[in-house]
């Protein structure tokens, strides 16, 4: 890339992170700003796995390997932290525990 470009990119990259965004129309800006949001329901996946999700929906739905049961953590339970969900498996989150119980799961006994 040649310099002036490079220039160019790094004036634009520190004017719009500083917030000189605001003095741009919104028509301009909105994409910028919702590029720069924070996702409502932020995951972290490791290895093709969720292991995390944001806070509105933080009921994990497992399904037990020996028995097929399908089965809700909520936070605070003894195996919550541990309890990896995996899709590919029929396991999701939950944003209540109502949510869980109308879809079929029940609540960890522990």
């Amino acid at each position: 890339m040649k310099f002036p470009m490079v220039v160019a990119l790094s004036s634009a990259a520190a004017f719009l992170g500083t917030g000189g965004y605001a003095v741009l129309p919104n028509f301009v800006t909105a994409p910028i700003q919702r590029s720069f949001a924070a996702p409502t329901q932020p995951m972290i996946i490791d290895n093709g796995v969720i292991v995390q999700r944001g806070t509105a929906c933080n009921i994990k739905g497992n399904v037990s390997i020996e028995s097929g049961d399908r089965i809700y953590h909520v936070p605070g339970q003894h195996y919550y932290e541990a309890t990896k969900i995996s899709p590919q498996y029929g396991e999701r989150w939950f944003c209540s525990e109502q949510e869980a119980r109308e879809a079929g799961w029940r609540k960890a006994k522990y």
